[in-house]
């Protein structure tokens, strides 16, 4: 449930904030009249992703417990971790520009007299959050209970929908380069425990014969199976019998992007602020 929140979260504000934007700028130089084609767009994007994800999970399910699903779950787990990470520097990089970049499209849209530029500039955005979305839950669902994670994706879409309704309809400005700061050393660290989940996986299925000792059981004092070890394993990656692999694995990963990320983002505040001292 709180993997999935904080998912939806970050994935409902980032889609929701572009729409928006989108809004914002149509209703600001009175073309209210293409609010439906940006709602169209948003809809057909739900409607694919959902029905994506559906199909995918009912097609693994199929094969409970069998050595295709622990292939598909380890290749689930290995491209949620790349997506996680790639989409939270790529969110860092555009987060400054990404008003004027839609602005600039939806002019296009709207001087070539385009209806559908503007639904699929909706769609373009709603869809790829929401493919995004379906990796990320798919990679979840296998590995703790469907109730806790439909759950948690149900909280976080809803908080992410009241954050652009915030940004569009009261105007606020909310710091939001602090918030994906904060959600994205969150989704790292859970992308840390998909990487950790994956190579247990790959170790069981005999493609890294290295390092697979478990360097101790720990199920008696708290199992990954119990209802506080399963939040554990779904966000932070616990495994009650972690092999050194797992371990370096996790670690690894967690000294790199962290330390990338917080370093380069201060890099860039300081050099924001001293343009501006300049100018």
């Amino acid at each position: 449930m709180l993997a999935t929140l904080v998912i939806f979260l970050r994935e409902g504000v980032e889609a929701s904030m572009i729409i928006a934007i989108l809004l914002a700028y149509l209703n600001r130089i009175g073309r209210r009249e293409h609010f439906r084609d940006v709602f169209l767009g948003v809809g057909a994007a739900l409607i694919l992703a959902t029905a994506g994800g559906a199909v995918a999970y009912q097609t693994i399910s199929s094969y409970d417990g069998s050595r295709a699903q622990t292939i598909f779950e380890t290749v689930t787990y290995l491209i949620a971790a790349t997506v996680l990470t790639y989409m939270t520097f790529w969110m860092r990089k555009h987060a400054r520009s990404l008003s004027r970049e839609l602005r600039a499209r939806t002019d296009a849209a709207l001087d070539g007299r385009a209806r559908w530029g503007l639904a699929l500039l909706a769609f373009q955005a709603v869809g790829r959050e929401g493919l995004e979305t379906v990796v990320f839950t798919l990679a979840i669902i296998f590995s703790t209970s469907t109730a806790g994670a439909l759950s948690g994706a149900v909280i976080g879409l809803a908080g992410g929908l009241g954050i652009a309704f915030v940004i569009y309809r009261l105007g606020h400005k909310l710091n939001l380069a602090r918030f994906f700061t904060v959600i994205g050393v969150l989704l790292m660290v859970f992308a840390a425990g998909l990487l950790a989940d994956a190579v247990q996986n790959m170790q069981e299925l005999g493609w890294l014969p290295l390092l697979d000792a478990p360097m101790w059981h720990s199920a008696s004092v708290l199992s990954q199976d119990s209802a506080f070890g399963d939040v554990l394993h779904s966000f932070f990656g616990y495994s009650d019998a972690p092999t050194p692999l797992q371990l370096l694995i996790y670690v690894g990963y967690l000294a790199i992007v962290v330390v990338v990320y917080l370093g380069v983002r201060g890099k860039l505040a300081a050099r924001g602020g001293r343009s501006h001292a300049a100018a």
